[in-house]
């Protein structure tokens, strides 16, 4: 099934077996070193592609904030028109893309720009066997923050996968699809953590901008309608 053209397919991401082991190699060091210092990134391959691979091993899961100094998450209940969202929870994402555009967003400098964003893989079945796509991505956050750059310097945590669940399929009039969130109802402290840059993000020319109170209007109108495209 052919998604909508606003939807953003993950670059190739094919690492051989060498990389792949430098990766393994990397993330087990730093889960056994711990989250007092961040990982001392140096390999070749950019680190989207190492946190791509850290969100396949399912030994833990991501979460992308602009504090660098988070020693315990606890559960919070944010605003959200989804059930699955709408919960007090400690929320991450199984996948290695989704955490950074959280982590590079100064949410501290403009503290009401508005996010609406998603992953998501495509289901498919072939002969019986349930299929997922390659990722797709969405971003988008209020366009007077997009025109003032409001990039940071942000943290993506590598957390225990094992207090999370998956949010269900999503079901729409065209399309089945997973998403990428995942949420614990348990205090979670971080196994390791990484520093990423607005750089190192390989979508920054794609976030797009919308008008907050457009977008609010669509929600009321439609709950189930995301991604609400407001750009009108």
């Amino acid at each position: 099934m052919q998604l909508p053209s606003y939807w953003i397919p993950r670059p190739v991401f094919r690492p051989d077996r060498e990389t792949t082991a430098s990766f393994d190699r990397l993330l087990d060091h730093a889960l056994d070193q711990g989250p007092e210092q961040p990982i001392d990134y140096r390999l070749d391959a950019p680190k989207w592609q190492f946190l791509s691979r850290a969100a396949e091993r399912a030994d833990v899961v991501l979460h992308g904030s602009g504090n660098p100094d988070i020693g315990q998450f606890e559960p919070r209940q944010p605003a959200d028109t989804l059930e699955f969202s709408n919960r007090c929870a400690v929320f991450a994402a199984t996948d290695g893309i989704w955490p950074m555009y959280y982590a590079i967003l100064n949410r501290e400098r403009h503290p009401t720009m508005m996010l609406c964003n998603a992953c998501i893989r495509v289901i498919s079945t072939t002969s019986g066997s349930r299929q997922l796509s390659d990722p797709y991505y969405f971003f988008s956050i209020s366009r007077p923050a997009l025109e003032q750059q409001p990039w940071c310097t942000g943290t993506v945590y590598f957390l225990p996968a094992d207090s999370f669940e998956a949010q269900p399929p999503i079901e729409s009039s065209y399309v089945s699809v997973q998403t990428a969130q995942v949420a614990s109802r348990e205090s979670v402290k971080p196994a390791a953590r990484i520093s990423v840059h607005a750089s190192d993000f390989p979508f920054l020319r794609q976030i797009r901008g919308h008008d907050d109170e457009l977008l609010h209007a669509r929600i009321a109108a439609d709950p189930d309608g995301f991604p609400w495209l407001a750009e009108d």
